[in-house]
């Protein structure tokens, strides 16, 4: 069987007007729906509106592909993708406005590259213990991040954003992650604490 062009003609219209590769393949007599599918692809009509389910539409989709398809004279141009459109959705009445009950407001997040804001237990530290740390930063030995170890004080000084910024890298206490001095400033007896709130 040729493709004449009657044949292309009327494949064409049918294939406007919405029939399936099945139905126009019966019209034309003596091809197949594959055919037809192969047909249909290499002229470039394979962007329609179609009225058939997706499964059908998968099914002969497969099918084409199975079938070995005979090669074509010319190129045809490639059909431009069709949009994807969603079902629409039936619309359900609106539930009565309830009350939700308020959580409580979170922190503020401190975008980065932006110093962060004066810590509350910077100001209750003792004098004494102030001293200690700015005596130990002097002898701090100011590594990176990633000079840091499980041995060395990760206690950071200055603004993560600035070139000044290190670590204090002294060796740690037992079981803690920063110098003695450190220590004396991060972990603080829950009892003293307590007395500044009062």
């Amino acid at each position: 069987m040729s493709w004449t062009d009657e044949r292309v003609e009327l494949l064409k219209k049918m294939w406007g007007e919405g029939q399936s590769a099945s139905q126009i393949a019966k019209e034309l007599g003596g091809v197949t729906r594959n055919a037809v599918i192969g047909k249909v692809h290499r002229l470039g009509l394979s962007n329609r509106a179609t009225t058939t389910s997706k499964t059908t539409e998968a099914k002969e989709k497969s099918a084409a592909a199975a079938a070995p398809a005979p090669k074509p004279a010319a190129a045809a141009p490639k059909p431009k993708p069709q949009p994807k459109t969603e079902p629409a959705r039936p619309q359900t009445p609106a539930p009565a406005a309830t009350s939700k009950p308020s959580l409580p407001a979170r922190k503020q997040i401190i975008p980065a590259g932006q110093p962060l804001p004066p810590q509350p237990s910077a100001n209750e530290i003792s004098p004494e213990a102030l001293a200690k740390v700015n005596e130990i930063e002097k002898k701090a030995k100011k590594l990176t991040l990633m000079e840091l170890t499980e041995r060395t004080c990760k206690w950071p000084v200055g603004d993560p954003a600035t070139e000044d910024f290190w670590f204090c890298g002294l060796p740690v206490q037992q079981g803690k992650p920063y110098c003695e001095a450190h220590v004396g400033v991060a972990f603080q007896p829950m009892n003293n604490r307590r007395d500044r709130k009062r």
